[in-house]
């Protein structure tokens, strides 16, 4: 038994998940009078500069699953920041509380340019970071904050765009979006209507935007949030886990970002 548990324990030491060497800490960062509170991601393994990647939260604030992701992204070999759009690292735990802090934001574009602009300055100024491979990924809320700071002609090689609003009342014109966008969408997303999808695509190519928008089926709002059904049973919203969605949305990702940074 003895000679069986330190094979165990030696096997067990070898096969240890990449996440094994991700360092994680909380860093503080201003804008304007907000302290905002983000989330540094890197694999320590790695040496020399790499991509950076800011992660936006949904509209629930930053919270553990934007940090999930950015430990996600660093064990591809990023740096990532979860980036605080709220201020204070304030999170809301109701969807009252969610509309009213995510609305705040996008009814003062000018205050959210420079809340994003400042997380990533603070990315860019990592060791870890190459400055000029910059990339933003966005979860709902976060979805639209990427796509609205790519309009706004914000300097990032790409943004992805997951499950997230596609509305604007300041639709791109040419030359206005610096890099590739990618939606990843819920073909059965109630919020995101049919006549929104056209309006975005027509906006994209009149604009002149490389772009890719993927549906997937039968995949709701929220599909890549585990905690997804249990806010729907919480709160009586059509949110929904979506598995193979959350799984293929990922990977399609990591093929945007590897063509964005080739």
């Amino acid at each position: 038994m003895k000679k069986i548990a330190v094979i165990l324990l030696i096997f067990t030491l070898y096969t240890l998940p990449a996440w094994a060497e991700i360092s994680g800490k909380e860093v503080s960062y201003r804008a304007g009078d907000t302290t905002l509170k983000g989330y540094l991601a890197v694999d320590t393994a790695k040496s020399g500069p790499r991509p950076g990647i800011l992660v936006v939260h949904e509209w629930w604030g930053h919270n553990d699953y934007a940090r999930k992701r950015a430990r996600m992204l660093a064990e591809l070999g990023y740096t990532a920041l979860a980036v605080d759009m709220y201020g204070d690292g304030k999170q809301a735990s109701h969807p009252g509380d969610a509309k009213k802090f995510s609305s705040a934001v996008f009814q003062n574009m000018p205050v959210a340019k420079a809340r994003f602009l400042a997380a990533r300055d603070l990315l860019q100024s990592q060791p870890s970071v190459d400055g000029v491979r910059i990339a933003a990924i966005g979860y709902c809320f976060g979805g639209g904050v990427v796509l609205a700071m790519a309009r706004m002609g914000v300097d990032l090689n790409g943004v992805a765009v997951f499950h997230g609003s596609l509305g604007t009342p300041n639709p791109a014109k040419k030359g206005d979006i610096k890099g590739k966008v990618l939606v990843l969408n819920g073909a059965a997303d109630p919020f995101i209507k049919p006549e929104s999808i056209t309006r975005f695509k027509k906006e994209m190519t009149d604009a002149g935007v490389d772009f890719k928008f993927v549906n997937y089926p039968d995949a709701k709002h929220a599909v890549t949030n585990p905690e997804a059904d249990n806010f729907a049973t919480k709160f009586k919203i059509p949110l929904q886990y979506n598995e193979k969605a959350d799984h293929q949305s990922w990977t399609e990702m990591q093929t945007f970002l590897k063509d964005i940074f080739k």
